[in-house]
């Protein structure tokens, strides 16, 4: 089936840049996506008419209204297209808890990561002449990596040559286990190096190894000033003891000599790998392969800028699964482009927490559980 249209929007190769002929071109990869679906993608069709939807009245660009899939929903159940069986499956849980279960055929994989390749390289963070030392706060890759956070994290450590790299999360013979000494002496050896420092991982495990060498009496360390961290997840079960975004910055650049600017978060999931990174002033911003809404929390009706609600996700990158249009978990507010000094055009929004209590666990959730022994 002919979807041109979606493989020539996830090769744009601004990410950010917004005008009418790209707006155009997301609507046309929109609809080809949900044609796709309706065709190859067992059951799709049936939703659609269930909620009462036809996509061919769809006008400007509402493709909100798209009827979305909780991406709890893959937690109970394994949706695919024809193109997604025996493709490559990634679970959101290496641990305990419900797992969200994805499978991505490479073609979804590939304008994914591309994706990610324009983000990078719109930063300058692609240095490829430049090798790197990276502390990786996150889980020590096992012999099959399919728990969505080891992937990413170790396709981020494409973008620079690895002069040596150090996992916080470690094999201990029975699982996994943080290693925070382990994670003090690799900075203090990397500190050593005049090669720039990269930070990839959970924020919960940067603040506690900080804490640590507060504890510990231990001195100020000091990298390049082209080093870079990068942090996806978020405290989970050590929301209690969650700081303020800004007070790990100024921890950062005291203990580390690391400037604000250059650390940034990414906000993504294994059941949307769109790459959501902050720009220079800490806001989300929407690359162009994808739009962002908030639904009202009771009601599920779309909402305008300033009003929280659950975030959904609407690209047509993904032909394996109907995750074209998406509803996470988490509370988000949504803002225009303008709103935001930076000179990025696209919207950004802001997590606010995630909705709820239940068993199931994204991946952050699971790993912080790991920091309560030690």
């Amino acid at each position: 089936m002919n979807i041109l249209h979606v493989d020539e929007l996830c090769a744009l190769e601004t990410p950010y840049a917004l005008n009418p002929g790209v707006e155009r071109l997301f609507d046309a990869a929109m609809a080809q996506i949900t044609a796709f679906h309706i065709e190859r993608t067992p059951g799709y069709a049936d939703w659609l008419r269930n909620q009462h939807f036809d996509p061919a009245k769809v006008a400007n660009g509402s493709w909100g209204q798209l009827p979305p899939i909780f991406a709890n929903y893959f937690k109970t159940r394994l949706v695919l297209s024809e193109s997604g069986v025996g493709a490559r499956e990634l679970t959101s849980s290496g641990t305990t808890g419900q797992q969200s279960r994805m499978r991505y055929d490479q073609r979804s994989l590939g304008a994914a990561q591309g994706m990610v390749d324009r983000v990078f390289r719109h930063y300058g963070w692609e240095t490829l002449g430049q090798p790197c030392n990276y502390l990786i706060l996150g889980y020590e890759p096992a012999e099959t990596i399919t728990l969505g956070t080891s992937h990413t994290d170790e396709f981020l450590c494409r973008y620079a040559p690895i002069k040596r790299s150090f996992h916080a999360l470690r094999h201990n013979g029975k699982g996994m286990e943080f290693d925070p000494f382990g994670v003090i002496r690799a900075l203090q050896a990397f500190a050593q190096d005049d090669a720039p420092l990269r930070i990839l991982g959970f924020p919960a495990f940067m603040w506690f190894t900080l804490e640590r060498m507060r504890e510990m009496g231990l001195p100020a360390l000091s990298f390049d000033g082209g080093s870079l961290a990068l942090f996806g997840g978020g405290w989970k079960t050590h929301a209690d003891r969650q700081v303020p975004k800004a007070q790990l910055l100024a921890r950062m650049a005291e203990q580390l000599g690391l400037s604000p600017a250059r650390c940034r978060d990414g906000y993504g999931a294994v059941e949307h790998c769109v790459p959501y990174v902050e720009c220079e002033h800490h806001s989300l911003h929407v690359p162009v392969y994808a739009r962002a809404y908030t639904r009202h929390f009771r009601t599920f009706a779309l909402q305008g800028y300033g009003q929280p609600g659950f975030i959904q996700f609407v690209s047509p990158y993904i032909t394996s699964s109907p995750a074209h249009s998406i509803v996470m978990s988490d509370m988000a507010v949504l803002f225009p482009g303008h709103a935001c000094p930076c000179a990025l055009d696209t919207d950004w929004f802001e997590i606010q927490g995630r909705a709820g209590t239940h068993a199931g666990r994204s991946c952050a959730l699971a790993a912080s559980e790991l920091i309560r022994e030690n």
